[in-house]
């Protein structure tokens, strides 16, 4: 019988804040003063005493790439990782619970600069949003702008208030109120307060949270928070998913958190975009074959506040087998390309859901094929708006739009299937 191995230790990440040392609880300090290796920024590092007598390794940059062979590097030993505040709350703990495993980790958190910034300005936690800045875009800000919401921004350095007071200006919030707070905690704390419109300081401790409270300029685009934002959000060359029908395509889509959506004909990329607003975790991946329009929504993807919609120029059904498998897809443009429609099918998993829409004669007969062979959703969406008839008024209708949709059918578990039969 082969003899067990003992199990290696596992490694303690200790939350720690501007305060130092002194602001550590007893098992953090008795953890960080057993360790052999303790690694962190060389900021955090500096706030140890010489009892913690450790060997002492910064953190390399980029930091992401290099955990797990800095983890392998001091197998065996006794470790201790540095973290900023709570560390699972935008901090290594993520990046070291990938690597390891949750039964790996010992985690004492800190209280997080956002419990702290909360406490100064007397806001309730639960009522802030939060957004890091901290190695993501700044543009990821201006999907949280609302009138009235208050905001922490986790700032990725001294330049980052400076990059919001820009961005709250751009989009018409230069009245928002903007308080810097540094040094949270810790015995050289200090606030720099004003609005975005007049904002002058200059760049200050690289360790600072902004405080926002939106103001939007009265006139201001108003943005909601569902879908079916203003067709003037957008820049466009008349391939735009027009707002009334845009509404009804999301709420058939039915986008959640963490799903994965392929837009298929991009346009201006309103279905992508608006799919992605729903919720920080949604993702979108949006092919189109031009490439101007391809850079027009990057374009509408930042100045809306999702960066991270994924731009891909090409034409399908060419270029889907490159794509991660989506949760759902939306057809706005090409069906009659041969082999979309079956290719987005078959790229869906159980359960997930296909919309298509269109406008001509020759798709809409491919629909109704499709909808007589698979099943599904088959709907017509007439739009019409008041217009000036003269003196009078009367309607004006756009051209109506053939939606298909349909939800690929998930196993039923109790019937054989296969080998099973």
């Amino acid at each position: 019988m082969t003899p067990e191995h003992p199990r290696p230790p596992a490694v303690t990440v200790a939350g720690i804040g501007a305060d130092g040392w002194a602001g550590l609880t007893g098992p953090a300090r008795a953890a960080l003063a057993d360790a052999q290796v303790l690694i962190g920024a060389e900021r955090q590092l500096a706030l140890l005493p010489p009892r913690c007598a450790g060997t002492r390794v910064p953190w390399p940059s980029p930091l992401r790439p290099a955990v797990p062979g800095l983890l392998a590097a001091h197998a065996g030993s006794r470790i201790a990782v540095l973290a900023s505040g709570d560390p699972m709350f935008y901090g290594i703990g993520r990046a070291l619970t990938e690597v390891l495993g949750p039964d790996r980790l010992h985690v004492l958190p800190h209280p997080s600069s956002v419990s702290y910034a909360c406490a100064r300005v007397g806001w309730p936690l639960e009522d802030t949003e939060v957004v890091t800045l901290v190695g993501r875009p700044a543009a990821r800000l201006a999907a949280a702008l609302h009138e009235g919401r208050r905001i922490l921004v986790l700032s990725a350095d001294a330049t980052t208030p400076a990059t919001v007071a820009a961005l709250l200006r751009d989009h018409g919030f230069g009245p928002s109120r903007m308080r810097v707070l540094e040094q949270l905690g810790g015995e050289d704390e200090a606030c720099a307060e004003g609005t975005a419109d007049a904002w002058d300081h200059p760049a200050g401790d690289p360790l600072n949270i902004v405080a926002v409270e939106c103001r939007r300029v009265p006139g201001a685009l108003r943005l909601g928070a569902v879908p079916g934002l203003p067709d003037e959000a957008y820049a466009h060359d008349g391939q735009l998913t027009k707002r009334h029908v845009r509404a009804a395509t999301l709420g058939v889509l039915a986008p959640a958190p963490g799903e994965l959506l392929w837009d298929i004909g991009g346009g201006s990329g309103s279905i992508a975009i608006e799919w992605m607003r729903v919720h920080p975790s949604c993702r979108a991946v949006t092919v189109e074959r031009d490439p101007v329009r391809a850079a027009r929504i990057a374009e509408n993807a930042d100045r809306l506040g999702v960066p991270g919609l994924r731009v891909v120029t090409g034409r399908a059904p060419d270029c889907l087998d490159r794509l991660p498998a989506p949760d759902a897809v939306f057809i706005g443009g090409g069906l009659t390309a041969p082999g979309l429609l079956d290719t987005c099918l078959a790229a869906l998993p159980p359960g997930g859901r296909l919309v298509a829409n269109t406008v001509t004669l020759e798709s809409e007969a491919l629909l109704a094929d499709r909808h007589k062979a698979h099943g599904g959703e088959l709907t017509r969406l007439a739009v019409s708006h008041a217009v000036p008839v003269g003196t009078f008024t009367g309607w004006r209708q756009a051209m109506p739009v053939t939606q298909w949709s349909v939800r690929k059918p998930t196993t039923d578990p109790a019937q054989p299937s296969g080998d099973d039969r």
